[in-house]
Formats: C-alpha cells, structure tokens, sequence
C-alpha cells in the first residue's frame, strides 16, 4: 500500500512538506540484485553504485505533476544505467507520465534532466528538481494572476530587479524571485529537441513573502 514518504535530508521546508504533504511511496525495486548481469554488460560498478544509491534516497516517490514536461515522472525510480566512458554515464529516474518522446535521466555529477534528442539537464540534483516542484505548487496556489509564454518572447521577459531562485539549482531550467513575482524558464525541451519553440515561461504574480518561497 502506498505510503506518506520520508523526505530526503537536504531540502528546504517547503520543499520537505510538499514531499511528505503531497508525495506518496509505492514499493520500490530492489535494482541491486541486477549487479552482476549489468557488471557483464559492461557497466561500471561505480555507476551501478550511483543508481543504487539513487534509489534508495528517491525511489518509489511519486509527487504531484510539474507544470512541464507533461508532469515529470510518474514515479521516481532508478534502472539500468547507459552511456559510455566517452560520453559519460546517465541512468534512468522514473518513468514517464504520458508517452513522452524523452526520458527523465540522471546525468554524470547527479543532474536531472532529460534525455531527447541530445541530453538536456534541467537541475543540477534531484534536490533541486522537487524544489522547483515545491515552488510552482505553491505559488500557484498563492499567485493572484499566472501568465505564460512561450516561444521566442521567453527571450523578451524582463528579469531587471529578480534574482536567480538558488536552492533550485537551475541550469537548463531556471527560476527568478522579484518583490512580489516568480518566473520559471523552461527551456529544457527547446535544448533536448533544438527547438526554439518550446521554450516556455510562468509568470506567477502577486506573491506575498510565503508564495514567493523565501523559506
């Protein structure tokens, strides 16, 4: 039976309530008894350890769906890691919601992204993707008006007096905090696809000090 998870050390308040408020556990696979069928198909230990470790922090949670991406992955949950050492490593984190032509993945220094026709990191850590989960959860709820945009006007938002959201730890995707706004730039599937047009930007206004996620 599905479960109130515990949520991982190292996340804000906020986001730790939207984890344990929010979030659900569903048992999760024990991938490890995989190792030695994977160290014969010639994957690094050290990568199968990645995604062990993955999945015993993260795995089996399913959270509320993000505001892109079709909603993120339905749950998150490690499998077989691919790649090279040319190319470096990347292993699966959960599955997709809908039929998605990407796939959600954990990049070589633990970001997460997602996998297209190139590889996108949209954060820096899971950490740092269920934060941004945590922020649009909550300034949607509290924002008195959400504007969205998408295509070549992203480019035109203007971010005088914001300040980058840190505990998101965006790269690909990234988040602004002005006196009483959010704004979240996805520009994950416009890198993945190389198309400009799927760019996207959520504008959430009026936020009081709550909503704007200073916690």
């Amino acid at each position: 039976m599905p479960q109130a998870p515990r949520a991982p050390q190292g996340l804000s308040r906020r986001a730790r309530y939207f984890v344990e408020a929010h979030g659900l556990r569903v048992p999760r696979r024990d991938i490890r008894r995989h190792q030695d069928l994977w160290l014969k198909h010639g994957i690094p230990g050290a990568e199968i350890d990645r995604a062990v470790a993955f999945q015993e922090l993260w795995g089996g949670i399913a959270l509320p769906p993000a505001p892109a991406y079709e909603g993120g992955p339905r749950v998150l949950e490690a499998d077989v890691p691919e790649g090279s050492a040319t190319d470096g490593w990347r292993f699966p984190a959960g599955d997709c919601r809908v039929s998605m032509a990407h796939g959600f993945m954990i990049g070589p220094g633990g970001e997460f992204g997602i996998d297209a026709d190139q590889w996108a990191p949209l954060h820096a850590s899971t950490e740092g993707w269920v934060e941004a989960l945590a922020l649009a959860h909550d300034a949607g709820y509290w924002a008195s008006s959400i504007t969205k945009i998408k295509g070549d006007a992203v480019e035109q938002v203007d971010l005088d007096g914001f300040e980058q959201v840190p505990e998101v730890q965006g790269l690909t995707d990234t988040w602004w905090r002005g006196k009483d706004s959010l704004i979240a730039i996805y520009r994950g599937e416009a890198v993945g696809f190389a198309a400009p047009h799927c760019r996207q930007a959520h504008i959430y206004g009026g936020l009081d000090p709550w909503g704007l996620g200073g916690h």
